[in-house]
């Protein structure tokens, strides 16, 4: 089992930022891990995903704004979140694969305009 715990979530104006973190209960080092966001009345979508070399695959509505880092030794995945917009606003899951799929509870993220 892997627990994921998010943080950094909350209310922030648009064209502002925030920083999310995940943390993980067990090591990351080979897992992919992912953001994935849901917004009301919507279906999950991802917004991005970093393997365990560093290397990054994003969304287009985030590209440029949004970026993934890992710390493999905190067991910590990151999401930068720049230049926000209100579309933005949504609830933000970690999700870590390896063998099978684990998510966190999520953190609302809210933008107003």
């Amino acid at each position: 089992q892997v627990q994921l715990v998010e943080s950094g979530g909350g209310l922030v104006q648009a064209g502002g930022s925030l920083r999310l973190s995940c943390a993980a209960s067990r090591s990351i080092f080979s897992a992919t891990m992912g953001w994935y966001r849901q917004a009301p009345g919507k279906q999950r979508e991802l917004v991005g995903t970093i393997i365990n070399d560093g290397n990054t695959n994003y969304a287009d509505s985030v590209k440029g704004r949004f970026t993934i880092s890992r710390d493999n030794a905190k067991r910590t995945v990151y999401l930068q979140m720049n230049s926000l917009k209100p579309e933005d606003t949504a609830v933000y899951y970690c999700s870590y694969k390896w063998l099978r799929d684990y998510w966190g509870q999520g953190t609302q993220v809210t933008v107003s305009s």
